[in-house]
């Protein structure tokens, strides 16, 4: 008998004092003391959906944001794609950052590979960003124009982000393991005037000289009028075309004052990008205004953050997370940042680091933490990990089993707060608060300001059903457009074509009574058995708690005029073989645990997943490829972590036609 919602016991409920001291809890009795009558966080988030007019303008006194001009209206009308946010207001993304400067402790905490970690204070990076600032305007950078970085993390990438939009240009970065057709096809779409870049890094015990990609990246980019260089392996600029180093244009500033130009609310910040997998790129536009207030918002108030956190979150320049993790500047918190390979030189090395630095929030994603599941480590064994209060997972679904190795491996008492979002919104529209409790599997709920519903095909909301993860009210931080996208043509047929006027995100979502929810992975990778749909992750979630097995790939082929076909491709753990016996159980399990119809109709072993760069299953391009769509018309090589990883299917492919 299957059990009821009232009956499953929660895996960490809050405190009296963990609920008295959240900062949510503090905002709750602002709004009460100024007659809004909420008493909880369901309460908070009802009145934060029905009146988001209300809910967003209270964000600026409640964050005494900085600005120096007042709007004239907050929204001046509801309607997606085209909400206009706070007209009139002028402000600026890094003074924000800056008035928020506590010089009684370090900005940062940086620790790279082969260095010991280092105190990196306000002051340092402050006058860095003015020596930067400086450098830029006299090389003729304004407003609007593009400045490029070609940058691990780092804390000159900070600076760099800081320095750029505090003159009101655009950022946009890639790291420097992306290649040059990666970075091309990023890059050459915004046409940058300024290109930021380090000639080499450190991962994973070795040091690459990116000199040679650099040379032809400048050569591709007609645009870009100057370099700076860090030079991590050498001084020399010679083969680099109007190069200078970092170090030497900084020194050469003058001593101008850092001033921060006043902006309107909807100026782009910074450009991101789509993880690319079947085409270029998107190039994602959000603006200064929209940032600030939901990085605010979900940093204060969702994460918890609070001026004596240390926060950590694993990340590279290239994806959202990097963007988002500065914002726990905006709570006053230190952040933590390192720049090399997470599991060098083992698969301890972000615990050992948590440990010296002392971190309060470790975040990280799905996968990681289901690489520590399968490597077999207990890092609470080793290392003091008594510090961390809470962890942060996306990505990706974290499976029961990820959420289990959490609890029995890092702390027992800490909040999990498994979050969903996207580059598109850079944020999480799903997460976690303090005040309520966290169970199994599950992501406690929709993010304040966010109207995440799970649709049918109808266009109408369900519950306890698998649905269509849509957002029915305009949010600050969606993208203000797609970059060059004339009439706003692409963004309108990425995110309203289905429902319009409402965005669909393109990921599965069900949500229980009590309001929490779980992702079942991407809607467009979507697999239909005999007319009933089902996301990719119910069955990686079963499949992956195989202790034989390391990953895998499920795909359901409809071809035309058959039935689905649906082959299941397992990395498997060294020595282990793919016999009748391991089938068997995995073919049991999934019929027990989640239903007949998601047993594969074959399984096979790959050497390894196709992945983006971005981490992502690449479902939907392999997909095609089964389907018989040309490589290089359903993936972009540029845009994968692992490109060989395609041979495999091509091959396979072929044997499926034949």
């Amino acid at each position: 008998m299957k059990q009821s919602i009232e009956d499953i016991a929660p895996l960490w409920t809050p405190s009296d004092e963990t609920i008295a001291s959240a900062n949510i809890t503090s905002y709750i009795s602002w709004l009460t003391a100024r007659g809004i009558e909420v008493s909880n966080y369901d309460e908070l988030w009802r009145w934060s959906v029905d009146h988001i007019e209300d809910f967003w303008e209270s964000l600026w006194d409640y964050f005494e944001l900085t600005y120096s001009k007042k709007w004239s209206a907050v929204l001046t009308e509801r309607k997606m794609p085209g909400a206009e946010w706070f007209p009139g207001v002028r402000l600026n993304y890094a003074e924000n950052i800056f008035a928020r400067r506590d010089d009684s402790k370090p900005m940062l905490l940086f620790k790279g590979e082969n260095t010991e970690l280092q105190e990196v204070s306000w002051a340092e990076i402050e006058e860095q960003t003015r020596r930067l600032a400086t450098t830029l305007n006299k090389l003729g950078v304004e407003e609007g124009d593009r400045v490029v970085a070609y940058l691990p993390n780092i804390p000159e990438a900070i600076v760099a982000l800081l320095a750029v939009s505090s003159i009101g240009a655009i950022w946009s970065s890639c790291p420097p393991d992306f290649g040059k057709s990666s970075v091309l096809d990023r890059f050459s779409q915004i046409e940058p005037k300024v290109l930021l870049a380090v000639d080499g890094y450190d991962f994973g015990g070795k040091t690459h000289d990116r000199r040679p990609v650099l040379a032809e990246i400048q050569q591709a980019l007609p645009t870009v009028e100057q370099t700076l260089l860090i030079d991590h392996i050498s001084k020399e600029t010679a083969d680099l075309k109007n190069t200078v180093l970092w170090s030497q244009a900084l020194r050469d500033a003058d001593d101008s004052v850092l001033t921060f130009a006043q902006l309107p609310f909807d100026h782009p910040l910074w450009i991101v990008y789509s993880s690319g997998t079947t085409g270029l790129p998107k190039p994602i536009v959000h603006g200064h205004g929209g940032v600030i207030l939901e990085h605010y918002k979900a940093v204060v108030f969702h994460n918890d953050i609070k001026p004596d956190d240390r926060f950590y979150w694993y990340s590279s320049t290239g994806w959202m997370m990097w963007n988002y993790l500065i914002g726990a500047l905006f709570a006053k918190a230190t952040l933590v940042i390192y720049n090399g390979s997470p599991a060098y030189p083992n698969a301890n090395a972000q615990f050992e680091l948590a440990e010296k630095a002392g971190v309060t929030y470790f975040g990280t994603s799905a996968a990681f933490i289901s690489a520590c599941l399968n490597a077999g480590i207990h890092p609470s064994q080793d290392y003091d990990l008594s510090a961390i209060r809470a962890v942060g997972s996306t990505g990706s679904p974290l499976s029961t089993d990820g959420f289990r190795w959490i609890y029995e491996n890092i702390n027992k008492d800490l909040a999990l707060e498994s979050l969903s979002g996207g580059t598109d919104l850079c944020t999480a529209f799903v997460g976690g608060a303090r005040t309520f409790p966290i169970y199994m599997g599950e992501i406690q709920g929709a993010s304040l300001g966010a109207n995440v519903q799970a649709f049918d095909e109808e266009g109408k909301p369900i519950r306890n059903k698998v649905g269509e993860l849509v957002i029915t009210e305009p949010m600050p931080s969606m993208p203000l457009s797609f970059w060059n996208d004339e009439g706003m043509a692409l963004y309108r047929e990425s995110y309203f074509s289905m429902y319009p006027g409402i965005w669909r995100h393109g990921d599965w979502i069900q949500f229980n009574d009590r309001g929490g929810c779980v992702i079942f992975g991407r809607s467009d990778s979507t697999i239909n058995r005999q007319g009933v749909r089902m996301g990719t992750s119910e069955i990686y979630r079963v499949v992956e708690s195989f202790e034989e097995i390391l990953d895998s790939l499920i795909i359901d082929l409809e071809f035309h005029g058959r039935e689905s076909f649906m082959p299941l491709f397992l990395v498997l753990k060294e020595g282990v073989v793919l016999n009748e016996d391991l089938k068997t159980r995995i073919g049991n399990k999934l019929r027990r645990d989640v239903s007949p119809r998601h047993v594969p109709n074959e399984m096979l072993t790959i050497d390894e997943v196709p992945y983006t760069l971005s981490g992502k299953k690449m479902e939907v391009p392999i997909r095609k490829i089964l389907l018989g769509m040309e490589v290089d018309r359903a993936a972009n090589l540029g845009a994968m972590r692992n490109p060989e990883a395609i041979d495999f299917f091509q091959e396979y492919a072929s044997q499926l036609s034949s």
